[in-house]
């Protein structure tokens, strides 16, 4: 089989999704989160009885989905706590942190992009998905939202690279604005990173997903000098486990000039 290769020019904007979609907006008339009865039944249905069972049979049928360390997510178990992992993967990035995370919810902070598919909104939301803001006056409730789900004692998942390189086997440099969330809520943090490794008779890669931590936000640190720890830390790591990695089914060069 010919190696596919992707050439590439800014490793921190680039995105390779192949998706495009008109971006619905999330301003201060956006809803995060619905109560009610009928909408809480709705949601144990689609994502306990549905989603959750479907994440756990596609990633090992498809993935042969391996989780190192699971055990360090005990550590947590009664509190709510961020994780962040590389953005590799499409349904995988959605499915795999509901494995390790599980029994524990799982909200993931993600582009308004992945709720934007006309009817399936709602759906997409009862799977566990706070979109970002596309205006500065829908941050505050996004940022409720963000503190109500870790107070509840669920876990939310965030990819720090933001844009999707399918397969790709190394970490890329990304900014610490999103570990303010957790720094702002003293709340712990845990890095999963995405490996590959090749399988004899399938050619999708087997994944094996390593977990690392607690950190916790320096509480000595200013907000931003504590940001930038926690990232440090969360990068350094997923950076060394990424050498785990043995087979790349993409192949990604930097353009010249």
């Amino acid at each position: 089989m010919k190696e596919k290769v992707i050439y590439y020019d800014d490793e921190k904007n680039n995105e390779f999704s192949g998706i495009t979609k008109n971006t619905i907006t999330v301003d201060k008339s956006f809803k995060y989160i619905k109560k009610g009865f009928f909408y809480s039944l709705s949601r144990f249905i689609v994502y306990r009885v549905i989603m959750t069972p479907i994440a756990f049979l596609w990633s090992k049928l498809k993935f042969g989905l391996k989780i190192k360390n699971k055990k360090a997510l005990k550590e947590c178990k009664k509190s709510g706590y961020f994780i962040y992992s590389n953005h590799t993967l499409m349904a995988g990035d959605a499915f795999i942190p509901n494995v390790y995370n599980f029994p524990k919810s799982t909200y993931m902070v993600v582009h308004p992009d992945n709720i934007s598919t006309k009817g399936t909104k709602n759906f997409i939301m009862m799977c566990g998905a706070i979109p970002t803001p596309t205006s500065i006056d829908g941050y505050r409730g996004f940022l409720s939202a963000i503190e109500t789900r870790i107070n509840e004692g669920a876990s939310i998942c965030i990819y720090p690279e933001a844009h999707i390189w399918p397969y790709y086997t190394k970490i890329r440099d990304f900014s610490d604005t999103s570990f303010a969330y957790p720094v702002k809520l003293n709340a712990p943090v845990f890095s999963a990173t995405v490996t590959y490794s090749k399988r004899k008779m399938l050619k999708t890669p087997k994944v094996t997903v390593y977990i690392d931590g607690p950190f916790y936000p320096d509480a000595d640190l200013r907000v931003r000098d504590a940001q930038k720890k926690l990232r440090d830390k969360i990068y350094e790591t997923m950076k060394e486990r990424s050498e785990n990695s043995t087979y790349a089914r993409i192949r990604y060069e930097k353009k010249e000039g």
